[in-house]
């Protein structure tokens, strides 16, 4: 595969015109785009290919009056709204999967009973994942409003009360509108923050 810079329309569908969505139109991601949406997501690389992150996809209006009472009041309009909510979240038993991610080492006695060296792995590499999954939703066409503001604690008791698995972030996922889209605030400069050594 010849591999290249993208062109300018792809890179701002992408990066520089994607903005984060407080607004949707009725139009949803059926289950074919939602499967899409993860491949696309999963094959992003993350530490020792140990796939911590698991997405629960909320698309009924059942599912949403379920995630209500979890959501901080500002984000809960654009959250009952939005067709598809995506709590992005991390197993916390990931490395008993390991053998099929990763047969070639025994990685699961690196992870068995270390619990601060489990939680580092998940947390960061299920937070890349979210993010591979706003860049695949984009490139697909759709719109996203990923966010903290909701309540952590009560969310994990209701939807993962066995504890295993631990909520990292939300995203909202559809085809947003412009109604209530904030100006683009700016980002830092190169020189503040980055340095080449």
């Amino acid at each position: 595969m010849a591999r290249g810079p993208l062109d300018d329309e792809a890179m701002a569908q992408l990066f520089l015109a994607a903005r984060t969505y407080n607004s949707w139109s009725d139009r949803s991601p059926d289950e074919s785009m939602i499967r899409r949406l993860y491949e696309l997501a999963a094959s992003g690389p993350t530490a020792a290919n140990a796939n911590p992150a698991r997405f629960v996809f909320i698309t009924g209006a059942a599912g949403r009056e379920r995630l209500r009472p979890h959501i901080n009041p500002g984000n809960l309009d654009k959250t009952m709204t939005a067709p598809c909510c995506v709590i992005v979240a991390y197993d916390t038993k990931f490395y008993e999967l390991m053998p099929q991610l990763f047969p070639s080492r025994d990685f699961k006695p690196v992870f068995e009973g270390k619990d601060a060296l489990i939680e580092d792995l998940a947390r960061r590499s299920s937070t890349l994942q979210g993010a591979y999954l706003i860049l695949a939703a984009r490139a697909l066409g759709l719109d996203t409003g990923p966010m903290s503001g909701f309540n952590q604690e009560t969310l994990e008791r209701d939807f993962f009360p066995d504890g295993r698995w631990k909520a990292n972030f939300l995203c909202n996922i559809g085809y947003g509108t412009d109604e209530g889209l904030y100006p683009r605030n700016p980002r830092l400069d190169f020189e503040q923050a980055c340095r080449i050594v």
